[in-house]
């Protein structure tokens, strides 16, 4: 019985959700929750499962611990929105204007999740905050920009000619 427990407690993740209308609830999500889903099943802190409608929804930030929920203001401690330099991290540097007009940057991995997905995943600028990751529904998002491709930093670069021919040896002088 042991076992069913922890594989049940690793099977639901703490998280912050917002709505558009600036109300919020804390809790526990599933780790598939916006496949197919038509709304959002939330496990609250008090052991009530809470349905949310997706269109209501602004995000779900997975958050390390719920300590920061005694303020109401921000409980996800999202305080820095967008990146202040170029980010380290791989992936797509996203820019994105939500529908209430709150904008959010964010890497998002470079996959197909981008286009086919229910909604999407991004690291916020701000990983030493208490959220994570960010979870924005499509109809979330009103506008939506790439602002850049950020490789892997254990890439090399191939060169592409040999540097030899860059500097031909001058010829002998007699």
């Amino acid at each position: 019985m042991r076992a069913t427990i922890q594989a049940m407690g690793s099977a639901r993740k703490p998280v912050i959700v917002r709505k558009f209308s600036r109300e919020w609830y804390a809790g526990y999500a599933g780790a598939a929750f916006g496949q197919d889903s038509p709304a959002l099943e939330v496990l609250d802190l008090s052991g009530k499962v809470l349905t949310v409608g997706w269109d209501a929804v602004k995000w779900v930030c997975y958050v390390r611990d719920f300590s920061s929920s005694s303020d109401m203001a921000n409980p996800e401690r999202l305080l820095q929105k967008k990146f202040t330099v170029r980010p380290r991290a791989a992936g797509l540097w996203l820019r994105m204007t939500l529908t209430d007009g709150d904008e959010l940057e964010g890497i998002a991995s470079n996959d197909r999740s981008l286009v086919t997905g229910a909604g999407l995943l991004v690291t916020p600028p701000d990983t030493r905050s208490n959220t994570q990751r960010i979870y924005i529904p499509r109809q979330a998002i009103q506008t939506l920009e790439v602002v850049s491709l950020i490789g892997a930093s254990g890439r090399k670069r191939r060169l592409e000619a040999d540097q030899s021919e860059l500097f031909p040896s001058a010829p002998d002088s007699e």
